[in-house]
Formats: C-alpha cells, sequence, structure tokens
C-alpha cells in the first residue's frame, strides 16, 4: 500500500489547528482538525488522535481474525475514549472551554477500509474512475442541503458553512458514525480537512490525484492555498 500526507497552516491562520497520523504499515490513518480559540483546537486535535492511536494499538492486532463488528465496535470505542480525553482535558482549563475537534479514523483490514468519522473532515474513495465521498458532513448545511432547503451547490458558499452539529470532545459522549468499505486493488482513499474541500473542487481534487499521485498531496496544497488558503489543510491519500 502507498501513503502520501501533507498539512499547511494556509495563508490565513497563524496556527495549524490540523493533526495526523499514519502507522508505520500504514494501515490506521487518523485526522482531525480542531477548533476553539488559539491553543484549543491545536490541543484538541493532536489528543483526539493520539487518544485513538493509543486505543487501536492496544486492542486491535492485525495478525487477529476478526469479525467486522468487532474492528467497528474497536474504532467507535476509540473514538468514544478520543472524545473523553478532549471533553475532560477542556474541563480541566476554562481558556479550552470551547475546545472539540472533526476525527476521522481509517483503519485497512484484508482488503476493506473500517472508517470512524465526525464533524466536516471528510474521506473518498476513488475506484475506477470515480470519486465518491464515503462520510456524511455532520453541519448545519448539511442538514439544510439533506431537507432540500438548499441545493448542493448553494452549500458550498453558504455563510454558515463551517458550523457544525456534531463534533469530538465538546460533550461529555460523542455520537460518531462508523462504517466499512471495499479497498481494493487500485482503490484511492482520501482522507482530509475541509480546508481542502474548502478551497478546491472535487472535480479538481480528483483530477490532481488522478494526474501525479505522488506529489497529490503536496500539488493539493498548493491548489487550496492559490485560491485563498482560508484554513488549515490536510490531507492523506492511501492507494491499495
Amino acid at each position: 500500500m502507498l501513503n502520501f500526507a501533507n498539512t499547511s497552516v494556509g495563508k490565513a491562520r497563524k496556527t495549524n489547528q490540523d493533526y495526523y497520523y499514519i502507522s508505520e504499515d500504514g494501515n490506521l490513518n487518523v485526522l482531525a482538525d480542531g477548533m476553539g480559540g488559539y491553543a484549543g483546537g491545536e490541543i484538541a486535535s493532536r489528543l483526539a488522535v493520539l487518544s485513538v492511536v493509543e486505543y487501536i494499538k492496544e486492542h486491535f492486532d492485525k495478525n487477529k481474525q476478526y469479525q467486522k463488528e468487532k474492528i467497528l465496535e474497536i474504532i467507535k470505542n476509540a473514538m468514544t475514549y478520543a472524545n473523553s480525553k478532549v471533553y475532560h482535558k477542556a474541563k480541566e482549563n476554562e481558556e479550552l472551554e470551547q475546545m472539540g475537534t472533526t476525527l476521522e479514523v481509517c483503519l485497512i483490514y484484508k482488503e476493506r477500509a473500517f472508517i470512524g468519522h465526525i464533524g466536516d473532515s471528510r474521506v473518498y474513495r476513488i475506484r475506477k474512475g470515480i470519486m465518491r465521498k464515503l462520510t456524511k458532513d455532520h453541519s448545519y448545511v448539511q442538514t439544510l442541503v439533506e431537507d432540500g432547503t438548499i441545493t448542493k451547490e448553494e452549500a458550498e458558499h453558504h455563510p454558515k458553512k463551517n458550523m457544525l452539529i456534531k463534533a469530538l470532545g465538546c460533550e461529555d459522549t460523542a455520537e460518531v458514525d462508523v462504517m466499512v468499505k471495499g479497498f481494493l486493488k487500485d482503490d484511492i482513499i482520501l482522507i482530509c480537512s475541509d480546508g481542502l474541500t474548502n478551497m478546491v473542487s472535487e472535480e479538481q481534487i480528483y483530477n490532481t490525484i488522478n494526474n501525479n499521485l505522488e506529489n497529490a498531496a503536496q500539488n493539493l496544497i498548493n491548489e487550496a492555498n492559490n485560491n485563498g488558503g482560508l484554513d488549515n489543510i490536510t490531507l492523506i491519500i492511501l492507494k491499495n
């Protein structure tokens, strides 16, 4: 498996509140986009990612035989554990009171991608020339799209685009999405923060990855920054 990743502070922010992790074997990939003041977002994203990694390393053995339900349970429990860590850290210091984070977990096991998701960072899969979004944004604007109040195109430029209805660490419990998707030979998975998807269209993201996989992570960051770089930008690309 091939893994490529990169992160950038962007052009408008002073600090990078995104954080990501790729395991040595490339099978565990985690990405978070923090929020909550000058220090809070940075702390929340890092703590969430490291807590998930700690939990999965302790509870998952790639050499064991698992049913898919068991792996999904491990991912859900890992995210619940991370939520508790971030939530209680915020309670310790009133300066961190508003902190929280998005969180994407992608564990590759036996040609399947086991995914955990909360917030508006995204996971896509490219297969046979088609790029499909696997996760659903936990955002106010997404609910408007689902209600039929606005179109998907209108959502792209909605003034409340960044308002989340779910994030990790903001409450004492977190309602996360978990799913399993096939990850076959030549499939590509993209995990990214909204600093990419708010600045670069899905069509352009697909074309950039398709044109030059090895340099796609840096090229996409360059594109996002050239288009304004209004947020931190982080992405992980996996190819089977």
